[in-house]
């Protein structure tokens, strides 16, 4: 193969989730940048941001301006959740993981593959150019209308990042139709649906959730560009209904939680019963509780929407619902719980991070218990404290079972091991600072501090709050200066990491049943699969192989 062909425009799923993981691991960074500053407005209101302040914002000698930080939280929310979460989790290590982990050659439509990568680098390209726009997008990375359709949101940056967003929602379309189709029609002889990882159903139900709910948002972003270059007046106050657009926007919105944690839960699943090494507890009980979360997922959007003057009896069932959904959410917990509890723990890397996800997953789900009913949400709604929640699990929890997965299946996709001392580094750092700082905001809001304000000391009642936004700002700046450790460390194991064994974690699932990393084709014959994805701890298989686990492709004793 030519040097394109191979690398550039492949559609090979395992060079298509390289692309994915380095443009997304790129936008974390944008993304994480843009936190920083705002960060240090909120320690520092006013002052000039060192080093790149008068290159960001010379007009101003290099402090941030009102217009200029609305335009740094709009551009970090949407760069955080679309251009750089979806495309690491969802577009890395789903196109990476599903065809090895059900036995298959490769997607079921691999030019399909490649055009839905080249989709998302064009909407993250046309990110960039929005944000270094003179007026860049400044509308709230929920764009709502009317003020991102009308003046309130001037300039080009703005309707550019709504054409990236369209052009982001059809790329997700394209991947999700992949990834339903690759699941459903290309597994391994012998794998029913049953006997999948669960990290499998995990990226299966996301890819539903996507291919049902993307449609809607990509119609909004279509009708509020219109409103906004063309003039017509779908959300347009006096002739259409601003509302409509938030209905449509959290009908999309709220499913999108799901559809980024969704395949951290499956990961965590199966890491945890690796590397307990026994087998998954209830694992038909954790399948369930996901399908239960994704259906109901999009019948919950409506507690974004309590303020908007929906009825009570309305604002009831969305409350019932709210509530009703993290039944099973704590199912999955409880077994994941039940996993560890005497397991013989092996505190590898991808196990540590796995921990690490458990314990902020456990803080933003207890946290957005608040936010589910109505009365208590009238007084936490646009604090400090929903931005706290959202994080907690938007934020740190997917953030940290990524890191799960990339040191988990590194040796997998590069052939090379992580260096283990700056992984601990790595994760100590992440996991203490990231409860401070997102702790931090849960404190500021409950105390009353409002989201989204550029200077929030200009209110008496807050000023008391500053020094909580200082220490919180550091507890940031320490986060993001732990991810240095973690970019040091990946880019030093790529040439120098200690090579990998085939199957360095001893675990059972089909990826590790081929080399590290798999040939073009993934495996060398067709599989056939006899187990399930969590055949440890058998000690029948231990008396007659000399080892706790079994291959899915393995015939037992």
């Amino acid at each position: 193969m030519s040097f394109l062909r191979k690398y550039i425009f492949s559609t090979d799923h395992k060079m298509v989730a390289k692309q994915f993981l380095w443009s997304g691991l790129l936008f974390l960074l944008i993304g994480g940048l843009l936190a920083m500053v705002m960060r240090w407005q909120w320690a520092y209101p006013g002052d000039p941001v060192p080093w790149v302040g008068e290159l960001l914002f010379s007009e101003s000698d290099g402090s941030v301006t009102p217009a200029s930080y609305t335009g740094l939280f709009t551009s970090h929310g949407l760069i955080m959740v679309f251009f750089a979460i979806t495309p690491l989790l969802i577009g890395a290590f789903g196109n990476f993981a599903i065809p090895l982990l059900i036995g298959a050659r490769d997607m079921a439509f691999p030019k399909l593959n490649m055009l839905s990568f080249w989709l998302t680098a064009l909407a993250q390209l046309l990110a960039l150019v929005s944000i270094l726009m003179p007026e860049a997008p400044s509308a709230g990375w929920t764009m709502y209308a009317p003020l991102a359709s009308g003046e309130g949101a001037p300039g080009q940056g703005q309707t550019i990042m709504m054409i990236a967003i369209f052009v982001v929602g059809v790329s997700s379309i394209l991947g999700a139709v992949n990834y339903i189709t690759t699941i459903l029609t290309m597994r391994a002889a012998g794998m029913g649906m049953m006997k999948m990882p669960l990290a499998v159903w995990g990226f299966f139900l996301t890819a539903v959730l996507n291919a049902l709910f993307i449609p809607v948002l990509a119609i909004a972003a279509l009708l509020l560009f219109t409103d906004r270059v063309y003039g017509t007046h779908f959300f347009a106050p006096a002739i259409g209904d601003p509302v409509l657009y938030q209905h449509l926007f959290w009908l999309f919105g709220h499913p999108e939680v799901y559809i980024l944690i969704l395949p951290v839960w499956g990961i965590l699943g199966d890491i945890f019963s690796y590397f307990a090494r026994k087998p998954a507890y209830w694992y038909r009980g954790s399948v369930y509780s996901m399908i239960a979360i994704t259906c109901l997922s999009g019948m919950v959007y409506g507690h974004h929407l309590y303020q908007t003057g929906m009825g009570p009896m309305v604002g009831t069932a969305f409350e019932a619902l709210t509530l009703a959904i993290s039944v099973p959410s704590t199912i999955l917990f409880i077994n994941w719980l039940c996993t560890l509890w005497r397991g013989s723990i092996r505190y590898e890397l991808p196990m540590l991070f796995a921990l690490g996800t458990l314990v902020v997953f456990a803080a933003g789900g207890l946290t957005g218990l608040y936010l589910g009913p109505i009365t208590a949400d009238i007084y936490l709604h646009d604090s400090l404290w929903i931005v706290g929640h959202f994080h907690l699990i938007m934020a740190a929890a997917t953030l940290m079972g990524s890191f799960a997965a990339i040191y988990y299946w590194f040796p997998k996709i590069f052939g090379r091991m992580m260096n283990d001392k700056l992984g601990v580094i790595h994760f100590a750092g992440t996991l203490s600072f990231a409860i401070l700082a997102f702790g931090g905001m849960l404190l500021a809001g409950y105390e009353g501090q409002g989201r989204r304000l550029f200077d929030p000391f200009q209110y008496e009642f807050i000023v008391h709050l500053r020094a909580v936004n200082l220490y919180t700002s550091y507890a940031a700046f320490a986060m993001g200066a732990f991810q240095l450790v973690f970019l040091v460390n990946f880019i030093w194991s790529l040439f120098f990491g200690r090579q990998a064994e085939d199957n360095p974690w001893q675990a059972p699932s089909l990826e590790w049943t081929t080399s590290s990393p798999p040939p073009h084709d993934n495996f060398t014959r067709d599989v056939e699969v006899f187990h399930g994805p969590h055949e440890l701890g058998n000690p029948e298989v231990l008396k007659a192989l000399g080892k706790d686990w079994l291959a899915q492709n393995e015939v037992g004793p």
